[in-house]
């Protein structure tokens, strides 16, 4: 696969990384005030900012029956994930949790119209985006570490702990190939089909697991497995993106 030069500003890598790492820092943080199925129905949205952030600053135009299709999609998901059940006690209906999944959706959306600025300005490849984005994201990493004092926490971690190394090199090296997909469909076919791929993921798996071990599936679940289907059918059929805004 040959990338040839790459000539992308520095400041979308950076840029891009820097979104990306707060989008997941933000996401994993609201789990402190929120539960698991609420961060996931939350984050089912994220092809909306990418979609509108993608359109007000990445400089895309889509036709109106593009929303109607994402929209489909992203309802779809979330009727799905949803689980019934009343919430603990003393949460409250909108808090500290549901700000910082706003704040995530919001930093998902700057990162996909960063990454749509450098497919139109660039033609950037997925493996110099993959490269330069994990470079500039070990740098702020790095820094987050020494400044936290995090780094000596995990190497005493990993001392008391040495059988976790291989579960951590596995870890990473899945990672690390997830990553080559995720970013060959990015400089591909844009942040939004990537971002409607990641939210579909977790469907498909719950899915897979009805077929293949048998476990059951509420009315609601099944409802929505129609919405998702026909938003993806109707997506695929009728929803291409018309050309870029000049």
């Amino acid at each position: 696969m040959k990338q040839g030069e790459d000539n992308t500003r520095t400041l979308y890598y950076s840029s891009s990384a820097l979104t990306y790492l707060l989008a997941m820092v933000c996401s994993n943080m609201a789990l402190q005030w929120v539960n698991y199925p609420t961060q996931v129905v939350g984050k089912s949205g994220k092809p909306i900012p990418v979609m509108i952030l993608g359109v007000l600053l990445g400089r895309k135009n889509y036709p109106l029956r593009k929303y109607l299709f994402v929209l489909l999609i992203v309802v779809g998901v979330a009727m799905f994930m949803f689980k019934d059940g009343r919430s603990g006690e003393g949460s409250s209906v909108v808090g500290f949790g549901e700000f910082l999944l706003a704040l995530s959706l919001m930093m998902d959306g700057l990162t996909g119209a960063i990454q749509e600025r450098m497919r139109s300005e660039y033609k950037t490849k997925s493996g110099h985006m993959m490269l330069n984005m994990n470079l500039w994201s070990i740098i702020y990493l790095g820094v987050a570490i020494i400044v936290s004092g995090e780094g000596l926490v995990f190497v005493n971690f990993i001392q008391r702990h040495p059988s976790l190394v291989w579960q951590l090199l596995t870890f990473s090296v899945a990672s690390a190939l997830g990553q080559f997909f995720i970013f060959l469909t990015v400089s591909d076919f844009g942040p939004l089909p990537c971002s409607i791929v990641t939210t579909t993921r977790k469907f498909f798996t719950v899915l897979g697991s009805v077929i293949l071990f048998g476990n059951t599936l509420l009315i609601r679940q099944w409802f929505a497995t129609v919405i998702v289907f026909t938003g993806l059918f109707l997506d695929s059929m009728y929803g291409k993106a018309v050309d870029k805004m000049k």
